[in-house]
């Protein structure tokens, strides 16, 4: 069992503000996301001992963090060392951008060839549950997921719904980020295409998260 969920989605995980599995959501094509095909998190240092075990002896086959380096030596993750665990830092080391309180546009727009990483750590875990998270929770661990949800054939409206679900978010900034990716890129997998991400990798993100 990788967790106890409460709240809907919520996992009960203490030490993490922002566990969830975003497992039951609907795609257009009237397939549902997989429960504990993907999950989301904060970061891990303050997780009890109880939950790190848990996990260790869980579904998850893969955790992928997303932080810099630079906070991945002030926070170690308690996973580091374990096979299951990949850093794979989402965002340049200097940003080129002041980051808007209203949308991810600059993140998808400046951070490609990154992002396409992370979403290529997804697609490539061995069979099981993926684990993805950045320091809140929320902007990396939200794009991200947003762009997964995104190629599995989930709705915009309903992508924004489960990013409002983080602790203190409205839908609107992912909103403003899904309309700028198909208006300027034409889409999600156009994008991720134009950034090296291959149509295996697309095809095995469907595979992974629909039932």
């Amino acid at each position: 069992m990788i967790g106890v969920r409460r709240d809907g989605a919520m996992l009960d995980w203490p030490g993490c503000r922002n566990a969830r599995d975003v497992g039951g959501l609907s795609t257009s094509d009237g397939h549902l996301i997989r429960q504990g095909a993907l999950l989301r998190s904060d970061s891990h240092e303050r997780l009890t001992p109880a939950t790190v075990e848990v996990l260790r002896s869980g579904r998850v086959s893969r955790i992928v963090d997303l932080r810099w380096a630079w906070e991945c030596a002030a926070q170690p993750s308690p996973f580091v060392g374990d096979p299951v665990y990949r850093h794979v830092p989402m965002l340049d080391d200097v940003l080129a951008y002041t980051p808007p309180p209203d949308t991810y546009a600059p993140m998808l727009d400046h951070n490609r060839q990154r992002i396409a990483a992370a979403f290529r750590a997804v697609a490539e875990a061995p069979p099981g549950g993926v684990l993805v998270h950045c320091k809140a929770g929320r902007d990396r661990t939200g794009v991200l997921v947003a762009l997964l949800l995104t190629v599995a054939g989930v709705a915009a409206e309903d992508v924004a719904a489960d990013y409002a679900l983080t602790d203190a978010c409205t839908p609107q900034p992912m909103r403003h980020t899904l309309a700028h990716l198909d208006q300027q890129h034409g889409g999600a997998r156009s994008y991720l295409l134009a950034a090296g991400v291959g149509e295996e990798a697309l095809a095995a993100v469907r595979e992974r998260l629909l039932e």
